[in-house]
C-alpha cells in the first residue's frame, strides 16, 4: 500500500476487481461460502481460547492439589505419633505421680535410693524421647491463662496473684511440634472477696 492510499482495504478490493467480469469474481454463493468459513473460523477460534482456558485450569488445579498431597504427607510424617503419643502421656504422668508421692524420708532410706533412682531414670527416659519426638511440655504455673493450651478447672482466690494468672498445673500439658497434644489442666487465681 502507498503512502499516499489511505482508502480502506474493502474499497482496494472492489477497484483491483473493477474490470474482472463477472462470473470469475464469483457471486452470492461464493460469497455466502466465504462468510461462512469465517463464522466456522471464528467458532474455532473461540473454541481454542476456551481450550486454552480449560487447560490453564486443569495445571492449576493439579498443582494445588499435588501442594496439598505433600503437605498432608509432611504433616502425616510429622505429627504421625501423635495417637502413640496421647496414649503414652498417662505412663508419664503416672510415672510423675509416683515421684511426688514420695516423701523425702523415703527417699532417703537406703532400700528405697536404687529404686527412686529408676523411676527417676525412667521419666528422664520419657521425656527424651518426648523430646526427639517433638513433644514438648507446656509452661502453665505462673503465666496468664492461655486458652489454646491451658484447661482452667478451677478457680483460686488470691491476694498474692493477678487475676488470670495460672497457680497451679494440676495435670502437665504437652505440644507435638507446633500442634496441641493436651492441654495443661489448671487452677487460675481471682481476686479474693
Amino acid at each position: 500500500m502507498n503512502s499516499d492510499d489511505t482508502r480502506p482495504r474493502d474499497e482496494e478490493a472492489e477497484a483491483e476487481l473493477k474490470g474482472v467480469p463477472e462470473e470469475l469474481i464469483g457471486g452470492e454463493e461464493e460469497e455466502a461460502a466465504l462468510d461462512s468459513i469465517d463464522a466456522a473460523l471464528g467458532k474455532l477460534n473461540d473454541e481454542l481460547a476456551t481450550a486454552r482456558q480449560e487447560v490453564l485450569y486443569a495445571r492449576a488445579e493439579t498443582q494445588n492439589v499435588r501442594r496439598r498431597l505433600e503437605k498432608d504427607i509432611a504433616d502425616a510424617r510429622a505429627y504421625a505419633a501423635t495417637g502413640f503419643a496421647r496414649d503414652i502421656l498417662s505412663v508419664a504422668d503416672n510415672l510423675s505421680r509416683a515421684l511426688d508421692s514420695l516423701s523425702a524420708e523415703l527417699r532417703e532410706d537406703e532400700r528405697l535410693k536404687n529404686f527412686v533412682a529408676g523411676i527417676e531414670a525412667t521419666g528422664r527416659e520419657i521425656d527424651k524421647v518426648f523430646a526427639s519426638h517433638g513433644i514438648s511440655r507446656i509452661a502453665a504455673k505462673g503465666l496468664p491463662l492461655d486458652p489454646h493450651q491451658h484447661q482452667a478447672m478451677l478457680e483460686v482466690p488470691s491476694d498474692e496473684h493477678e487475676a488470670g494468672t495460672v497457680v497451679q498445673e494440676l495435670q502437665a500439658g504437652y505440644m507435638i511440634k507446633d500442634r496441641l497434644l493436651r492441654p495443661a489442666m489448671v487452677a487460675v487465681a481471682k481476686k479474693s472477696d
